[in-house]
């Protein structure tokens, strides 16, 4: 059996479906973060990853590490 190289992250985000569920780890100044969320767009060396607080837009070259997640569980009612 012949196996296949994995994409690298940047391979991944570029070959994804927009509306994809993301996670995707990249550098920042001190250390590393990530972004959760869906998948906007991906093009002209950067990606961009709607989380719940905002438009996130990552440089393809910061990003060391992405998958697609499942779906966020959905919310519990509040107690009464």
């Amino acid at each position: 059996m012949v196996s296949r190289p994995a994409p690298t992250p940047a391979g991944f985000l570029s070959a994804a479906v927009p509306g994809t569920r993301v996670v995707v780890r990249y550098r920042i100044e001190g250390g590393l973060t990530d972004a959760l969320g869906l998948l906007v767009t991906c093009e002209a060396g950067a990606c961009t990853v709607r989380t719940r607080q905002a438009d996130v837009v990552i440089p393809l070259g910061q990003v060391v590490a992405a998958k697609e997640v499942p779906p966020a569980p959905e919310r519990r009612r509040p107690r009464a």
